[in-house]
């Protein structure tokens, strides 16, 4: 499953065109199914570093309380949606991020009732955090 899930990210990788993303470190590598995001949303659960992969059906607002975020709603192959709030006071904005791109994450997830957010999508400036990333366009984000 987690080959499968790492091959796919090439895969949308190398048909971007672009440079390959790094590889996540060895303990961020216990890549989650769609099914065990479908099991954290009916569980509520929060707290729980995920990574998964999707399709962008909205860009919204930037949150501009507190840290930046840049938001954007992605849909899993299940129908599941889930917010990403990736923090660009952090790491970089992901410009031109717009419906039907293909992108990939690892996150934190926290249940909400429309689906989940994943957020901790950077690094940890702190060290204290796993770091996360989003992977669009032949680059990452972190």
């Amino acid at each position: 499953m987690v080959v499968a899930l790492l091959v796919a990210i090439v895969v949308l990788v190398a048909g971007r065109g672009g440079p390959q993303p790094t590889v996540a470190p060895p303990e961020t590598q216990s890549l989650n199914t769609e099914a065990e995001l479908e099991s954290l949303f009916k569980a509520h659960a929060s707290g729980v570093q995920i990574a998964g992969h999707g399709v962008v059906t909205h860009t919204l607002s930037d949150d501009n309380e507190g840290d930046r975020h840049q938001r954007f709603i992605v849909e899993l192959s299940t129908g599941q949606t889930l917010l990403i709030a990736h923090n660009i006071d952090i790491a970089p904005r992901l410009d031109g991020l717009a419906p039907g791109d293909q992108v990939a994450f690892f996150g934190e997830y926290d249940y909400n009732d429309q689906g989940g957010t994943i957020h901790w999508t950077h690094h940890d400036p702190q060290g204290s955090h796993v770091a996360g990333w989003v992977d669009w366009d032949g680059r990452r984000y972190n």
